[in-house]
């Protein structure tokens, strides 16, 4: 590793080197040839004087590129697109006439990112999948521990541990589905020209409309698309950036949202994150587990959420039918929210992969509260035991302030069952209160929604994607 200059954490510490390969320079120039020979075929097919010596020379050399040979002559004529055409004909001399003919630099360009956009999906949709098949795994084991919920952080009706990872769940299905449909509408450019008109075309062909309306079915098709957009300047719209990047923000804010309820769950001592044998949580603190991958996830989910906001400035400033300001912005923006998003989502797999919950101190703060909230169930007991319920209520009230102020102001255990029992207006023993505080009675239909959701919702999307299950994801630090 280079230690005299930059180098990013994205590609050192947290993307993978699969999603690292897709937006390298070896996967865009190899496209770039792809398409040359996409391009060459379909004008072939449709009658310009081109052969099949000039189609297979160009196909023996799709892989091995010569980057030198481009590299040197980028230095002289300054335009990567057509370094890298003379440098394709060096090796293609029989088809070095024809490499490129009637496209603009966007043909390779921009059909280009639209392929790579379209790989970086297929493994973000592929590692999503997982994170949700490894959080339902989770809910499902423990659809029926109780757990304190909260509302405002404040100790609230209980719910139970699987409960709400299914919040987290239905999140990342929002995420999935909306990740598929745009997933099904990305298009190709095509090969549209300088302005989109096909006016070199128009040339090439003389005249012929027909020929010219096949041209971009028959592109897409070669490249594994359904369709290129079937208008366009010399660019394909940035509003199509814009919708992927949307999908990387969506994505970003609900593993945010779940990284933070799994840190304020291991404050609580409740619920905590993988913490290896040799790892340090603290310089200084040696007895301390922090969060560090929950806070990692939370890190880069900020990062992504922000970035979103590059294409959609971008898409709304372009002028006419092309401006180049997006370039250096894309470069930018779009790997690197691939990149972090890929890095999320590995964090995201290892973390609900390994969580590790601790009923009994769950248990014991659920103890701690439930006196509160099963005052409801006491007041019909002592009704039931021939008590006034306007005055059981008030009474309770009063009660609950009190053993409030011993918590809070004391210092002392919840003791509100047991100055209900002293006080003789319930009519009801310490015994017979103690057997409403079985947590179980509290948790409404937690289980019953958790099986239904899990059941009905999650197991039918894990089914259709069953060929994109069973990773593991390995982090970096």
């Amino acid at each position: 590793m280079s230690t005299d200059r930059y180098v990013s954490p994205l590609s050192e510490r947290y993307a993978s080197r699969e999603m690292q390969y897709i937006f390298s320079p070896d996967m865009k120039f190899r496209t770039w040839r792809k398409l040359w020979i996409a391009l060459a075929e379909t004008e072939k097919e449709l009658g310009l004087p081109i052969t099949d010596e000039q189609i297979e020379e160009l196909k023996s050399h799709a892989e091995d590129i010569n980057y030198e040979v481009a590299r040197e002559r980028e230095k002289i004529v300054r335009h990567d697109v057509m370094s890298h055409v003379y440098a394709y004909g060096v090796q293609c001399p029989k088809a070095k006439g024809i490499i490129h003919l009637g496209a603009t630099s966007c043909y390779v360009g921009d059909n280009t990112d639209m392929i790579v956009m379209k790989q970086a999906l297929l493994l973000v949709q592929k590692k999503l999948v997982n994170v949700i098949s490894r959080l339902s795994e989770f809910a499902d084991r423990y659809k029926e521990q109780p757990t304190l919920a909260f509302t405002h952080f404040q100790p609230a009706q209980p719910t139970t541990v699987g409960k709400r990872a299914t919040l987290w769940l239905q999140e990342f299905l929002m995420d999935l589905e909306d990740l598929e449909y745009v997933l099904g509408t990305l298009k190709l450019l095509g090969s549209k020209g300088t302005t989109g008109t096909q006016a070199s075309f128009l040339e090439l062909f003389e005249g012929d409309q027909e020929k010219i309306d096949r041209i971009d079915p028959m592109i897409a098709g070669k490249m594994g698309f359904e369709a290129c957009y079937p208008v366009s300047g010399q660019t394909y719209s940035r509003k199509v950036d814009t919708r992927v990047m949307n999908i990387l923000a969506g994505i970003a804010a609900s593993a945010h949202k779940m990284s933070n309820d799994i840190r304020l769950l291991q404050h609580l001592k409740e619920v905590e994150e993988p913490f290896e044998k040799n790892q340090i949580g603290s310089s200084a603190m040696a007895y301390k587990r922090n969060p560090m991958r929950s806070e990692r996830i939370a890190s880069l989910s900020r990062f992504v959420m922000v970035d979103a906001l590059n294409p959609a400035i971008t898409s709304a400033t372009q002028w006419f039918e092309r401006t180049l300001d997006d370039s250096a912005n894309k470069r930018l923006s779009i790997p690197e929210g691939f990149l972090a998003i890929d890095g999320i989502l590995d964090l995201c797999l290892n973390v609900v992969t390994g969580l590790v919950v601790y009923p009994k101190v769950i248990e014991k703060h659920m103890m701690a509260e439930l006196p509160f909230m099963a005052t409801e169930n006491i007041m019909m007991d002592a009704v039931k035991a021939g008590g006034d319920r306007q005055e059981m209520h008030e009474r309770i009230r009063e009660l609950s302030m009190e053993a409030g102020a011993h918590v809070k102001a004391e210092g002392k255990d919840n003791d509100l069952l047991k100055l209900i029992a002293e006080d003789p207006a319930f009519n009801l023993s310490y015994e017979e209160l103690e057997k409403a505080m079985e947590p179980k009675r509290y948790i409404g239909r937690s289980r019953e929604q958790t099986e239904a959701f899990l059941t009905g919702v999650v197991a039918p999307v894990l089914a259709s994607h069953k060929d994109l299950l069973g990773m593991t994801a390995e982090i970096n630090v």
